[in-house]
């Protein structure tokens, strides 16, 4: 008779992704996973089969879990703005996690490319949102987004790979200067301008 399975894949999951947060994901396979939770290596088989995948649902799981650190606003630009906001704290606060992400440790096929940032269809709403707002036309919103996002994932992955060191705040303050300054080449009215810009 088959050996009963009391290991949860939820379970599975979290204690992966601690592992990778907490030792970087080259320290995650079955059987460090396996001695991390205090089991046997057959729970992690039978859920995923294989590394590879466990590695599939790791990246969708840690997908899933960074997305849930994104602060939403009613102003599309100040959204978007949040959502760099919550990348920068990514990179100072959970380094081995953005690099897995952002800087090809994940599975090869679920690479991010800027390019697709602002076309992606999921983010349609926000670029016709931030368009509404703002009075530019798609063309130069989607300039801002990808300039925005290149310039926040060079300060990220400094911070990542310990090649720059600031707080929170002053990072923050260097991308939001900069997004503001990517609008305002746009052309965008000053008087558009999102009110925290107006604020500094």
């Amino acid at each position: 008779m088959a050996r009963k399975v009391t290991t949860g894949r939820e379970v599975i999951l979290d204690a992966a992704l601690k592992m990778l947060i907490r030792d970087g994901y080259p320290a995650v396979n079955i059987k460090t996973l396996a001695a991390e939770i205090g089991c046997s290596t057959q729970p992690i088989v039978w859920h995923f089969e294989n590394m590879e995948g466990l590695r599939r649902a790791l990246y969708e799981y840690a997908c899933q879990y960074a997305a849930m650190s994104v602060s939403g606003s009613n102003n599309a630009v100040e959204g978007f703005e949040a959502l760099g906001a919550s990348y920068v704290r990514m990179a100072v606060n959970e380094p081995n996690l953005f690099k897995y992400l952002y800087l090809g440790e994940a599975p090869a096929d679920r690479t991010h490319d800027v390019k697709e940032i602002g076309t992606a269809r999921h983010n349609a709403a926000t670029v016709k949102k931030i368009c509404d707002e703002t009075g530019l036309k798609r063309a130069a919103v989607l300039r801002y987004i990808r300039n925005t996002v290149i310039y926040s994932h060079g300060i990220a992955t400094l911070v990542a790979t310990g090649m720059f060191t600031a707080t929170e705040k002053e990072m923050m303050n260097m991308i939001n200067k900069a997004a503001d300054g990517f609008l305002l080449a746009e052309g965008i009215d000053p008087d558009k301008m999102p009110k925290k810009a107006r604020k500094r």
